[in-house]
Parts: structure tokens; C-alpha cells; sequence
């Protein structure tokens, strides 16, 4: 019985569209598959000479016939597109096809991986995914244009590909999936010069990135790994439109406006040696960076309009020694809550640019232990009570029961905020961070006693005798243990965690 209720405290959150596709799609698919139906990889079309200035490169992921990918590396004799020993994310990477625009990538092999992945692609399944496509349909285009490459076969094959897309849309998930998907319809439309890519681009991107930006520039699903992601895709639009004259540049002030307060939010969330805190799904090596976001938007002429953190639930405190980012904000999006961990009143720290108090991250979305542990309350600079999650998380991308946040208050000196995450027991907690110039301190209330224990994860560059330095805890029981913090994906280290049990009140100070 649990299962079904916790199922409904999942689904209940959905939007009639995500359900009326999910539906869709699943009767559709038994009906093709009774009626034999396949897709066709070859279209006639007619490309365009697109103008593009240069955007960013990608990582380098492929040289000498070695891809890596989340920190995995696999050598092919002859390339398996359906790759599955590393996971499905693995693999997904292998057909985004970024590699194409890394800087030294010789035009030649990447012309050749381009016509060995149309060869298989009879054959290829997690590639074929809406979402595989959207990326692939910019990755090829935009290499492409950069080595004025001409091949009919290739195109044809493209705007097959396109075809495929539009028949498959994710209205069934929305989120970040439906806006790569509007995102890479637009490089469609304008490379084939097609009214149908079009309509649907401009259909979904309007529509999508007024649902999806927050009016304090943040991405809805509050990380900000996706966060840059969508603002390079964002940003690699406006120069789309921007030096080229088809449709008269119609999108173009409104995604300019976008990006603009996009970039003001990503400014304002990041640290100053332009790194972001790793909260909810973000990890390192898999994003542009803040600063090349920045310059990137700096060619395009795209102004950063200065933000103030609210909507996105984000608090940034900054003194001349430390900055600390503070989550008091809603699981986001309510609908879509696939990357969101169960971290309310999560906190990071740093001192002097150098990270101290940390989330740890995300290493992995392969459902199991792992996927699990970092998604978890115990893995956040949070309270966790009775040993239970604050918002119920669970099979890899799932959130029944969540936290609400009830109410919140903040000066310029503090911010205090209560929420709701364990009304099963009845308990409501309080967290208050007072801010001074050399001292944070932090209180946790809750309404009645329990069993609670707090946690604060360390920087695995941080020693024990650091941490007594620096953290008071005032009159309960505590102990140091162990932690794997998230490096990348697929890369993690061990380091220290203070774990602090208490009942009602609880009181730490950090002394800078």
C-alpha cells in the first residue's frame, strides 16, 4: 500500500500534458509496433549557409580513438553506439556528437564518425531518444558551418532526423528535455530554412522559457549545472538569429532578454573564481563555465542584467573573508523534479575562495545506493530527523512527499526560515543563519523533541584540526566521520563530516 501512496504523491504533481503524452506515446508505440512502422533515415532537403561567430568549444572527449565521457574512458574497435556498460548517460553522450566541435578535432574524422553513426542508425536505440537528437541536430550543424562541409547524404539524413524529432517531442517530461528540443528546432529550422521546425521552435521557446526562467533568472529546476547548460544553448540561439536574416530576426529581443537575466542570476549564484555550487544535480566538468558563459556572452553583445536572488530560493552572503549560498527555497520545478535532492536549508561555505563547508555534489545518475546517498537529506548541510528525508526522493529521478517552505524571514544580518518536510511526525523545523563579519551562527529549533541529528560536510582538502579551528558546537553530542565527495561523475574522494545529534534546540557557530 505504501507503493501506491507514494506513486500518488509523485504523479499528483504532474501536468494534464505530461499525463495526456505519457499515454499518447505508450498506445502509439503497441500500435506501431503491431503495424510494422519504422522511421526512415533519409529526407530530401536543401541546407542553407548559415553565419555563425565563434561560440564555445567543447570539452575534448574523443582523440585517437578514445572517448571519454563522466570521467570514463572506452576504446572501439568498431563503435557500438548502444554502448551500455557505462551507463545509459554514457551513451547518450557517445550520440550527442560534442566531440565534433572540440578544437582539435581533425574535420575529416569527424565527417567519417558522422557517416558511421548513419550506417548503424537502423540499429541504435538511447541515441534515437528525442533528447540524443535534439543535441546531435546542433552539434552537426553548427560543425557543419565551421567546416563549410557540403554533404548532401549527411543533410538528408539530418532533416530525417529532424523529422523524427518533431514526431517525438518530450511534452511527456517538459522541463530542460522540451526546451533542448525547441532549442536544436530552431538550428533545424534555419539550417533547412523549414516553416514546421520553425513553428514548433518558436512555439516551444516562447512558451517554455517564460514558464521555465524564474523572475530572478533562474532555470525552474534550480541547478546550476543545468542552469549554464541552458544558457549556452540560450546564448547559441541569439547568435543564431542574430547573424542571420531569415524570419526577419523575430526572436531575437526575446531571447537576448532571456539570456540577459539568465546571465545576471548565473553571475549572482557563483563564486568568485567564477565556480557554482554543486546543489541539487550539478557536477563539475560537464558544463561551460561561468566565465566562459560570460565572455561567450560578451562577443554576442549580450548585457548581464544585474539580479537580486529570490524566486529561485537561492541567498548569497558574501564578507571579505567567506561566502555562503543558503537554500531556502521549494523543490523545483514542482512538476519536473527529476534533479532535486532533498536539501532544504542546505548551505555552502567559503573562506578566503577556498571551499570549506560543502554540498557533495552528484556522481552518478544510475539508480542504486549511490544515486540514492547523494540525493539524500544525511548528504547536506542539513537537519535530518528520524533518520527519514525531508522530501521523499526516491528510484533515481522521482519526489513524492516534499518539503514546503512555510514561511521565511531576512534582513540584512540573518534569514530564518521554517518548512514542513517531516509533518508525518508532526515536526516542523526552524533554521536561523546570523551573518557577522567574523562569526556565522547557526540555529535549529524544531516544535517538539525528536530524534534529529545535523550534518555539515567538509572539503576533502579540510583536516580535523581545521575543523576544530573553525566550528563550535554548543552543549550536545557530536563525532567526525566519512563522506565520498563528488569530484565529477564517476570520481569521488573521502572526506570529513561533523554529524551532530540533538533533540529540540541546536546551536553552531563557524568562527572566521
Amino acid at each position: 500500500m505504501n507503493r501506491y501512496i507514494r506513486l500518488w504523491n509523485t504523479v499528483k504533481y504532474l501536468k494534464a500534458t505530461q499525463i495526456y503524452f505519457r499515454l499518447y506515446y505508450a498506445i502509439r508505440a503497441k500500435i506501431r509496433k503491431m503495424s510494422g512502422f519504422q522511421y526512415t533515415f533519409s529526407k530530401n532537403s536543401k541546407a542553407n549557409s548559415l553565419i555563425l561567430c565563434d561560440s564555445i568549444p567543447s570539452m575534448q572527449s574523443y582523440q585517437d580513438g578514445v572517448f571519454e565521457f563522466l570521467n570514463l574512458k572506452h576504446t572501439f574497435d568498431a563503435i557500438d553506439w548502444n554502448y551500455p556498460h557505462y551507463g545509459k548517460l554514457w551513451t547518450y553522450n557517445l550520440t550527442y556528437f560534442e566531440y565534433l566541435n572540440q578544437k582539435n578535432l581533425d574535420s575529416k574524422r569527424g565527417i567519417e564518425l558522422i557517416y558511421d553513426f548513419m550506417h548503424h542508425m537502423p540499429y541504435v536505440k538511447d541515441g534515437l531518444e528525442p533528447f540524443p537528437i535534439s543535441l546531435r541536430g546542433v552539434n552537426w550543424i553548427k560543425f557543419l558551418i565551421a567546416n563549410n562541409i557540403r554533404e548532401q547524404k549527411i543533410n538528408d539524413n539530418l532533416y530525417a532526423q529532424y523529422t523524427i524529432l518533431v514526431d517525438k517531442l518530450e511534452y511527456h517530461l517538459l522541463g530542460n528535455h522540451l526546451l533542448e528540443n525547441g532549442f536544436s528546432l530552431l538550428f533545424g529550422a534555419y539550417y533547412f530554412q523549414d516553416e514546421l521546425l520553425y513553428s514548433h521552435a518558436k512555439s516551444i521557446l516562447i512558451a517554455e522559457l517564460d514558464e521555465q526562467i524564474l523572475e530572478d533568472g533562474a532555470h525552474f529546476e534550480l541547478s546550476p549545472m543545468y542552469h549554464q547548460l541552458m544558457l549556452f544553448r540560450l546564448l547559441d540561439c541569439v547568435n543564431l538569429v542574430m547573424h542571420n536574416e531569415w524570419k526577419e530576426r523575430e526572436l531575437l529581443a526575446f531571447l537576448n532578454d532571456k539570456a540577459s537575466i539568465m546571465l545576471g542570476w548565473l553571475q549572482a549564484i557563483s563564486y568568485q573564481d567564477g565556480s557554482i555550487p554543486c546543489v541539487n544535480d550539478s557536477s563539475i566538468g560537464i558544463a561551460p563555465s561561468t566565465i566562459e558563459l560570460l565572455e561567450y556572452a560578451s562577443r554576442l553583445n549580450v548585457k548581464r542584467r544585474d539580479i537580486f536572488l529570490s524566486a529561485s530560493g537561492y541567498r548569497k552572503i558574501e564578507h571579505e573573508h567567506y561566502e555562503c549560498l543558503v537554500d531556502i527555497g521549494a523543490i523545483g520545478a514542482s512538476y519536473i523534479p527529476g534533479h532535486a535532492h532533498a536539501d532544504t536549508f542546505n548551505f555552502e561555505l567559503r573562506i578566503d575562495q577556498k571551499p570549506f563547508i560543502v554540498d557533495t555534489g552528484t556522481s552518478t545518475y544510475e539508480i542504486g545506493h549511490v544515486r540514492n546517498s547523494e540525493r539524500s537529506t544525511k548528504s547536506h548541510n542539513t537537519v535530518e530527523i528520524f533518520a527519514q528525508n525531508s522530501s521523499d526522493v526516491w528510484a533515481g529521478f522521482r519526489v513524492a512527499e516534499r518539503a514546503e517552505v512555510l514561511k521565511s524571514e531576512e534582513s540584512e544580518r540573518s534569514i530564518q526560515a521554517t518548512h514542513n518536510g517531516y509533518k508525518k511526525f508532526g515536526i516542523v523545523h526552524t533554521r536561523t543563519f546570523e551573518f557577522e563579519e567574523k562569526k556565522i551562527i547557526i540555529k535549529d529549533t524544531l516544535n517538539k523533541p525528536s530524534e534529529a541529528k545535523a550534518y555539515i560536510h567538509f572539503h576533502p582538502d579540510i583536516d580535523e584540526a581545521f575543523i576544530q579551528k573553525y566550528i563550535k558546537v554548543h552543549d550536545v553530542s557530536f563525532e567526525m566521520s566519512h563522506y565520498e565527495y563528488a569530484l565529477g561523475f564517476n570520481k569521488r574522494a573521502m572526506a570529513k563530516c561533523l554529524e551532530i545529534d540533538f533533540r529540540e534546540h541546536l546551536m553552531v557557530e563557524i568562527l572566521l
